[in-house]
């Protein structure tokens, strides 16, 4: 059977930057195993696979594999897939619905003069505040010192609205710059309460880096060991979801322009903002622009 898939960067408006995702569309009849082998063949931070939604009312289960796992959420592969999808759709919709193992997942479609040019999910669960870690564990994993990481925010902390992830506030864009992985320190730290990747961020961001108000890393083991992400969605709505619970005064809508990738040549923008109503987080979502890459199509040895 050929089965199609069409490779998009995502959290960019130009080839070759963002975060690569692979969509294999027709996925029915693939096994887990299967799906997981193609992904490992991608090779890129993620791959969904497009199958028909257990529920009519919804518009696919969506199944998304790294090189070495299945999740249950993450960012760039819904904002990338439902790009994809929204494209080649006969009759457009402003919204799709993808079922996943996180839950229901929406994303909104975004068009100028017919032309997909957006598209923005909301997370699929409330946010979860997890474990904190100290200053020196924290700085451990990306090769800094205690000193580098900012506390009088936050803790380094686990948080998740899907996917957790430990976020890190850095005090300068230098030392984000300077991070690097620590393979020891990552297998003493992780898995946390979930979580296998390390996010950091700095608020000391450069004019020239404009219109960004963070700039950030994200750290993950590969299926070579620990690789680094361009652009990681589902870790940039839970900090965001993380930042408005902070502050429990604040009611409306916060926004924010997140660069990442920008230290591995690959830089993305993700544009994340937060609800909150009478002190409570109402809804979380991050999104932003694709661009696609190629398309084609693949048959599996022994299949017919």
């Amino acid at each position: 059977m050929q089965r199609r898939y069409i490779t998009v960067d995502v959290f960019t408006d130009r080839a070759f930057g963002g975060n690569q995702l692979a969509v294999v569309l027709d996925a029915g009849g693939l096994s887990t195993r299967q799906m997981q082998s193609i992904a490992t063949e991608f090779n890129y931070s993620e791959t969904t696979f497009v199958l028909p939604p257990r529920d009519k009312a919804n518009d696919a289960e969506v199944r998304i594999f790294t090189p070495v796992r299945e999740m249950p959420f993450a960012g760039h592969p819904n904002v990338g897939t439902a790009f994809v999808l929204a494209t080649i759709a006969k009759e457009p919709k402003p919204r799709l619905l993808f079922e996943e193992k996180a839950g229901l997942v929406p994303v909104d479609i975004r068009r100028e003069q017919g032309r997909v040019v957006s598209t923005e999910l909301t997370a699929p669960q409330p946010l979860a505040r997890l474990s904190q870690l100290s200053a020196a564990d924290a700085a451990s994993c990306i090769s800094l010192s205690a000193e580098d990481i900012r506390v009088d925010r936050h803790a380094p902390q686990v948080v998740g609205v899907g996917t957790p992830f430990l976020v890190i506030e850095l005090h300068s864009r230098d030392a984000l710059k300077r991070a690097r992985s620590d393979a020891a320190a990552f297998g003493r730290i992780f898995p946390r309460d979930g979580a296998v990747s390390a996010w950091f961020y700095t608020r000391d961001v450069p004019a020239v880096e404009a219109p960004c108000d963070l700039q950030a890393r994200m750290f993950m083991r590969g299926a070579g060991g620990l690789a680094e992400d361009p652009a990681t969605g589902s870790a940039t709505v839970a900090a965001a979801a993380l930042f408005a619970d902070l502050d429990p005064a604040r009611d409306g809508e916060l926004k924010l322009t997140v660069g990442q990738g920008f230290d591995m040549g690959r830089p993305s923008l993700l544009l994340t903002r937060v609800r909150k109503q009478d002190g409570k987080i109402i809804s979380a979502h991050v999104g932003g622009s694709c661009v696609q890459i190629m398309e084609g199509t693949f048959r599996l040895a022994g299949e017919g």
